[in-house]
């Protein structure tokens, strides 16, 4: 019988995950389809039942529902639970788990363009939402002890620093006073939407001071390449966009799923197929 894989989300319909996870399965020669789920807020209780009643074997989970599917699950990997927030559910022995695979891919795309120690990279991650939630959580839970948090309200990047239960050494810090120190950071980190299409012309942060030795990532990939990212490569800085993180979250996710970890190189280049020309 095939197995069901899907992922739900409000919206849902623009999502790529379809596209990765059927090829993958194909490649893989397994006997299962991986389909988008629309599901609204109030709908989100009923869809959940909806797909134990039916066996569907793995889920992903997307906006608006990462925090609100918690309470619905029977388990919650130790990382997520921290993170409060659940990218993964899987289907084993009738009950489902959640994980969050969102940090775990950043770091995993991340660590495979940066030279040396990571642990030892005084990092810098602008934003406090909850993707910056995922990335720190789990940089601080991997080793990484210096990194600090630049957001607009810098009350939320001390909130966000309060609530992580990793040993860590962070600072909070406004966007001006994250610039005025540009320099003393090897890693730097985009986790905001600012800089996304169409509003390809915005950066959150002024990088022009940046050392040539340092890393500039951005989990944004539709452009490839933001502005933000452009000033670092005209800085000497070496760059790294969104789309590993994404192929990566998603191939730990069919991991978890399946036991087998897919072909990524094969993953992006279906993204990039899927982008076209509509990555600026």
């Amino acid at each position: 019988m095939k197995k069901i894989y899907g992922v739900i989300g409000d919206p849902i319909a623009h999502s790529m995950s379809p596209a990765i996870h059927n090829d993958a399965f194909d490649q893989e020669q397994m006997d299962a389809v991986y389909h988008h789920f629309h599901v609204t807020p109030e709908c989100l209780q009923d869809a959940v039942k909806g797909m134990k009643a039916i066996g569907v074997s793995g889920f992903n989970v997307t906006i608006p529902h990462k925090t609100a599917i918690i309470p619905l699950l029977d388990e919650v990997d130790e990382l997520a639970q921290a993170i409060g927030a659940v990218n993964t559910v899987v289907y084993r022995d009738g009950r489902y788990i959640g994980y969050n695979t969102d940090g775990k891919g950043f770091y995993k795309a991340l660590a495979e363009e940066v030279s040396g120690d990571l642990a030892s990279k005084k990092t810098l991650i602008i934003g406090a939402g909850g993707a910056a939630r995922a990335i720190y959580f789990t940089l601080v839970k991997e080793g990484v002890k210096q990194v600090d948090i630049a957001n607009r309200t810098k009350e939320r990047a001390e909130t966000l620093i309060s609530e992580c239960p990793y040993e860590k050494q962070s600072t909070a810090l406004t966007m001006l006073e994250a610039e005025a120190n540009i320099m003393a950071y090897d890693l730097i980190i985009q986790t905001t939407s600012i800089g996304m299409s169409p509003k390809v012309d915005d950066t959150p942060l002024d990088v022009t001071a940046i050392k040539a030795s340092a890393v500039v990532s951005d989990i944004i990939y539709n452009p490839l390449k933001t502005k933000i990212l452009m000033e670092a490569e005209q800085n000497g800085a070496k760059t790294q966009n969104g789309l590993g993180m994404f192929v990566n979250q998603a191939a730990l996710a069919f991991q978890i799923w399946t036991g087998v970890m897919p072909d990524t190189s094969r993953m992006e280049q279906i993204v990039l197929n899927k982008l076209g020309g509509q990555t600026c």
